[in-house]
């Protein structure tokens, strides 16, 4: 299964609510940390929600 690396790259501060808590629950908690999660579309809905503060690359 793919997977995606998904790299905070802008502040959460002056977000929303929800987008915190989804940075929070995709376990980024500062600019510059990086996860890698399986492909799924709930972590690409998730992705979706804070797109402007993430970038993401698909990793094997």
């Amino acid at each position: 299964m793919a997977r995606l690396k998904v790299t905070q790259t802008r502040s959460k501060i002056g977000g929303r609510q929800n987008q915190r808590d989804t940075l929070r629950s995709l376990g980024l908690k500062r600019v510059h940390d990086v996860v890698v999660k399986e492909d799924r579309p709930e972590i690409r809905g998730m992705i979706a929600t804070v797109s402007h503060l993430v970038t993401v690359e698909e990793v094997d």
